[in-house]
């Protein structure tokens, strides 16, 4: 049986992370959505989404193909609902399909909503389904947790170094079993504390001299917490990601940078970011008020729900050194931000400047950054993502055209 996961109309309330990949390629925990389903159902996965993602995220369908909604977190038993599916049937929760097991006709009528020539059941238990980036926020720790348990049961993790402490295995023996050290993995003269929840330490990847980690943290492979950084519990540090200073309670998906001293608290950035040396975000208002982020979907703030929640950042975005972002700030893809005071709480894709003034920049000049930076981690800039950029370039031109 193959494995897709489709988006579903709540692609565009995930913008910007969905700019520039599928729902499922979101990180929550250690995993991807499309890595935790394919870690339970013991299947390779793809995506359905739009043509022009699909350039980079290729879709494998065949005559036995179970859909899975892309934006859907598993659970123990829905996955053994999905996996009892037989052929031709499928299950729903308030009209919204969650599952149908079919052939690749399905496809077209997923993407065009129409489900009338299947067998459907109603899903009567609550699901939890990620349908605005900042709902990451709250379910973060959670989801290292799963993800941690799911992935080491029933192996050994690498040894942990003598010159590593371990708070709290004084107290509780049982510490050591909440660190998983993959192969390749360097962790030396730093400070693990999993009284809160598990630590995972991705392969090759290293965490240097002096750093403290709280958990649940996930450091996945290839990444790197830098010396005397200050990692608290629920942060996800993406593939190949370097992070300093303070973390806490975000997600970087990968292939970004926070290098240097500052703090990234509730955030969520995308792939190939850079914060500059001392940025800074607040995650709470001076006034503990609900917190408002931009949604593209009505093109104004609207609430969270939320009291703790910083930035939302989308891929190739960076900011100078000593930039300070207010609670609730979106930034779209390829901007670059700079100056003296704090930037706007919405900042369109493809703009460059800040709180002193913005214009359009040319998607060549992000085109060729994203180049560079991507040479540096052996990463090749593809045709695909020269389309993907070019696609987001010309569908966020009316945010550019009025915005100074």
């Amino acid at each position: 049986m193959n494995l897709v996961l489709f988006d579903t109309d709540q692609r565009e309330a995930l913008f910007p992370l969905t700019f520039t990949r599928p729902q499922a390629a979101i990180r929550a925990g250690i995993l991807t959505i499309k890595e935790k389903w394919e870690a339970y159902l013991k299947i390779d996965g793809s995506y359905l989404t739009t043509s022009t993602i699909a350039l980079k995220y290729p879709l494998v369908v065949t005559s036995d193909t179970l859909f899975v909604a892309g934006n859907l977190l598993p659970d123990k038993a829905l996955v053994g609902a999905i996996q009892s599916l037989k052929f031709g049937e499928g299950i729903i929760k308030e009209g919204n399909l969650l599952a149908i097991r079919t052939d690749e006709t399905a496809c077209e009528k997923i993407q065009r909503n129409d489900f009338s020539d299947w067998q459907l059941g109603e899903w009567k238990d609550t699901v939890d389904q990620v349908c605005y980036a900042y709902q990451l926020l709250p379910i973060n720790k959670r989801e290292i947790d799963a993800d941690f348990w799911l992935l080491t049961q029933g192996r050994q993790s690498q040894k942990i170094s003598e010159t590593v402490s371990l708070v709290g295995e004084h107290k509780n023996p049982e510490c050591r079993k909440r660190v998983f050290i993959e192969p390749g993995a360097e962790v030396e003269y730093a400070w693990l504390n999993p009284q809160d929840g598990p630590i995972y330490i991705g392969k090759n990847a290293k965490v240097q001299e002096g750093a403290m980690l709280r958990g649940p943290i996930a450091l996945c492979d290839s990444a790197q917490i830098n010396m005397g950084a200050k990692i608290y519990g629920g942060a996800t540090i993406g593939p190949w990601t370097k992070v300093g200073g303070e973390m806490s309670n975000s997600i970087i998906l990968g292939y970004s940078n926070k290098v240097h001293d500052g703090y990234l608290g509730d955030s969520v950035l995308g792939e190939w970011c850079n914060l500059g040396a001392d940025t800074n975000t607040s995650n709470l208002k001076n006034d503990y008020a609900e917190v408002k982020l931009w949604d593209y979907t009505k093109d104004r703030f609207q609430k969270t729900g939320l009291q703790f929640c910083g930035l939302i950042m989308g891929d190739y975005s960076r900011c100078a050194i000593n930039t300070a972002f207010n609670s609730g700030t979106v930034v779209g893809i390829g901007a670059n931000i700079f100056g003296s005071g704090f930037p706007r709480n919405f900042i369109p894709s493809f703009v460059i400047g800040g709180p002193q003034g913005y214009k359009s920049t040319a998607s060549a000049i992000i085109k060729r950054t994203a180049t560079m930076a991507m040479k540096r981690r052996n990463v090749e800039f593809s045709q695909a993502d020269d389309a993907i950029i070019d696609e987001v370039f010309e569908a966020t031109q009316k945010y550019r055209s009025s915005f100074r």
